[in-house]
């Protein structure tokens, strides 16, 4: 349920899915698409993403290659080289070729304190992929190119990771999000690129594919309380499969101490399958059949960070995600519930990051410092349908919580824990799964809630 250890500023991510005709709308043939993210007035994100062949064609090639089709990706052509890499948590060293990508400059309309980078790839075995970030702060000099993971999506080649100690000085990479040190009234990101280097074992014809990649930079005001949105008045609730972390307890320890922290994987595949998809009985030979639900044990394998040691980096969730065919997921911040609404209306559930005391969720029963949830609708009065993972039993995972409750544990960026701390809060984080090629409506929701 909660995380294993504090670990970040308050996070951030981006969601980026569109057919080819949406991104030679919005990229214009693979130009800055700066005008088209932008964020709508009294937004504070601000979101750039690559996923179309122009937009793979763009930025700069050591060895990559751009390829065309119904989903369009960046695959290694010749390689530029070869490299050792030693696996910091096997010790195992093993050769590799590699092509680097590198995406042009994103000059963003929020000038930002925290950015995610997030990315959609298929990694078959012998293959993985690392991607960095470097940004520009509002004096001109640069951040370093820090790495924002390294993965793949399983355990034959190397440990799926964040990278920990990483600073200049002035900004620091908290296992998936790089936050600006000082932001009441420190240095900003006025600019950024990425940087994705492609690796696979030397002789090999294919592999890796990365589908979409990109990140999301936002600058959300320090607040304890949000203002309240006016609800819809339309109830509509969308049936998405039901898990709980909780019957998973003292499973599998090595991934996160077992069921007990498993709220992001648990989240993660109850979207999954609302789509449609479901875990391959080889993936999950490994389960031990006595264990309900052996997929949820899948997943939280799939999203294990070996340096964090826990399931929730958010990147590594919605990565894990889009290795299901047609799947595309990252990590986005909205700002309200009425966008949230949006999404559910059109047939988006989404899951949502919070934290609170248990006097601050009416019903939920538990305080956190950080937990998953999947919201899958409203009431007519607004009050808000999830699929809370944090249950005895399946059946018992939907709850209604109070909307103005709900909105502001979510939503806000600071909060007094139990000790009467001062500590951060999640600022509106949700993680959000859709087709690779959503429908009309769909793009439209997205669209509307700024995330494409």
């Amino acid at each position: 349920m909660t995380a294993p250890t504090p670990r970040r500023a308050v996070l951030v991510a981006a969601l980026a899915v569109a057919t080819a005709a949406t991104a030679a709308t919005v990229s214009g043939g693979g130009a800055s698409a700066s005008a088209a993210s932008a964020p709508r007035p009294g937004r504070t994100v601000d979101n750039r993403f690559w996923f179309s062949y122009a937009h793979w064609l763009a930025g700069t090639h050591r060895g990559t290659a751009a390829v065309a089709g119904t989903r369009p990706g960046l695959e290694i052509g010749t390689p530029a080289g070869r490299t050792e890499y030693a696996d910091p948590h096997t010790g195992r060293k093993g050769v590799w070729e590699y092509a680097v990508w590198t995406s042009p400059v994103h000059r963003p309309a929020v000038p930002a304190t925290e950015a995610v980078a997030s990315w959609n790839a298929r990694t078959p075995a012998g293959t993985w992929i690392q991607t960095e970030l470097r940004a520009t702060y509002d004096d001109g000099t640069a951040t370093p190119w820090y790495v924002m993971g390294r993965w793949a999506s399983g355990e034959g080649d190397i440990r799926r990771t964040s990278v920990d100690g990483q600073t200049d000085g002035r900004s620091t990479v908290w296992t998936d999000t790089l936050a600006v040190d000082a932001p009441a009234g420190g240095p900003r990101l006025t600019d950024w690129q990425l940087r994705l280097t492609l690796y696979r074992r030397p002789g090999a014809d294919r592999g890796p594919t990365v589908w979409l990649a990109g990140a999301m930079v936002s600058d959300v005001p320090d607040r304890f309380t949000v203002p309240a949105s006016v609800p819809s008045g339309r109830a509509h609730e969308l049936k998405v499969p039901r898990y709980s972390q909780e019957v998973h307890k003292g499973r599998y320890p090595q991934y996160d101490n077992g069921g007990e922290a498993w709220c992001s994987p648990t989240s993660s595949q109850m979207v999954i399958e609302f789509w449609g998809h479901r875990t391959a009985a080889a993936s999950t030979s490994w389960v031990d059949p006595r264990y309900s639900d052996p997929q949820v044990c899948h997943a939280a394998r799939s999203t294990y960070d070996a340096a964090y040691k826990g399931c929730g980096n958010w990147p590594f969730n919605a990565a894990y995600a889009a290795t299901y065919p047609g799947l595309a997921g990252v990590v986005t911040r909205l700002g309200s519930l009425a966008d949230l609404e949006t999404l559910v209306r059109a047939g988006i559930p989404a899951i949502t990051s919070q934290s609170f005391r248990a006097e601050e969720l009416t019903g939920a029963g538990y305080g956190t410092a950080g937990h998953l949830m999947t919201v899958t609708g409203f009431t007519e009065a607004g009050d808000v349908v999830v699929n809370d993972p944090h249950a005895p039993d399946n059946p018992s995972v939907r709850r209604v919580y109070r909307r103005r409750e709900f909105e502001n544990v979510w939503l806000r960026t600071k909060r007094r824990n139990a000790a009467g701390k001062t500590v951060s809060g999640a600022g509106g984080v949700c993680y959000l799964y859709a087709p690779a090629l959503p429908d009309p409506a769909r793009t439209a929701a997205l669209r509307a809630v700024g995330v494409l």
